[in-house]
């Protein structure tokens, strides 16, 4: 029988929210806190023998193929390197899992938001949470947010461009299925309907042919592929995308799944002892300075 939530990290908060659980039910109807985005569950219901996993004493989990920096590094999602890997065995092992239990699986971005049984018990790729992919899965609190940068070559039009009005006029481009695209047609608003990519691989070689002026992506991810992988490329500026909110990376579970709660408490548990703000400087530091397009 594998051990319960480690106690020094997991089962305060865990026991923390049950005391304000049962204070709330105590409350008057009127006093009753809303209703939280996230669920939580008791230090019991975490014990990895009883967590409702897709392999007994096994922690399964899905990203996309290839897995770019600075979220994972080398294209090796196991080795624990990058942002969103070291995020992941950080909350595996608040979870009580050891390196070793943990096995990858190769979910294509656009896959894992389908409504449908899922292969993996979370999936971590850069997913933004919003309403319309809640429909399908669930989603974990949030452990990232990003803004939008606009990727362009030095010594084109587009690199002269100062807001988001005059970047409408030049052709943009972005992945598909992804937020960057959604604030591209919605924010940006450009003149021509703009270029849909299967990937950032695809992207960064339309731009580098010419096809587009200029490219979309998460702030960090656009900070890594002009920084390391498209010479003469400069980072045009970011920009917020819903209202001018942050976009919330998320956790993404099938519908209904019971390990959700006990994530919830691990994250809030990291997030608490300084763990994911440690992480986020060690590998997205750089990405702060990037001047801001409106």
């Amino acid at each position: 029988m594998r051990p319960a939530l480690r106690p020094s990290r997991v089962a305060t908060p865990l026991v923390a929210v049950l005391l304000a659980t049962a204070v709330a039910a105590c409350a008057p109807a009127e006093d009753e806190p809303e209703e939280q985005s996230g669920k939580s569950a008791t230090a019991d219901e975490c014990a990895i023998a009883d967590l409702p996993l897709q392999t007994a004493g096994k922690l399964t989990i899905g990203t996309d193929s290839p897995a770019y920096e600075p979220w994972f590094v080398d294209d090796e999602p196991a080795n624990g390197e990058g942002f969103e890997s070291a995020v992941a065995y950080a909350v595996a092992e608040e979870l009580g899992f050891a390196k070793d239990d943990v096995t990858w699986v190769t979910v294509p971005f656009n896959n894992s938001y389908k409504p449908g049984p899922k292969d993996f018990d979370f999936d971590i790729n850069q997913i933004s949470v919003n309403p319309e992919r809640e429909k399908a899965v669930d989603f974990s609190d949030g452990y990232y947010s990003a803004a939008q940068a606009v990727i362009v070559l030095k010594d084109r039009p587009a690199a002269k461009v100062t807001s988001l009005a005059d970047l409408a006029k030049f052709k943009v481009g972005a992945q598909t299925g992804t937020t960057s695209l959604t604030a591209v047609r919605e924010v940006i608003k450009p003149e021509q309907e703009p270029l849909v990519f299967q990937n950032t691989n695809n992207a960064k070689q339309a731009m580098l042919n010419g096809q587009v002026d200029a490219i979309v992506a998460d702030l960090p991810t656009a900070f890594y592929i002009s920084a390391a992988e498209i010479d003469n490329s400069v980072l045009l500026g970011q920009f917020q995308y819903d209202g001018g909110e942050p976009e919330e990376f998320g956790l993404l579970f099938e519908q209904g799944n019971e390990l959700l709660p006990c994530v919830n408490g691990a994250i809030a548990s990291l997030k608490e002892d300084g763990t994911l703000a440690e992480l986020e400087q060690k590998w997205l530091s750089d990405v702060v300075s990037v001047p801001e397009l409106k």
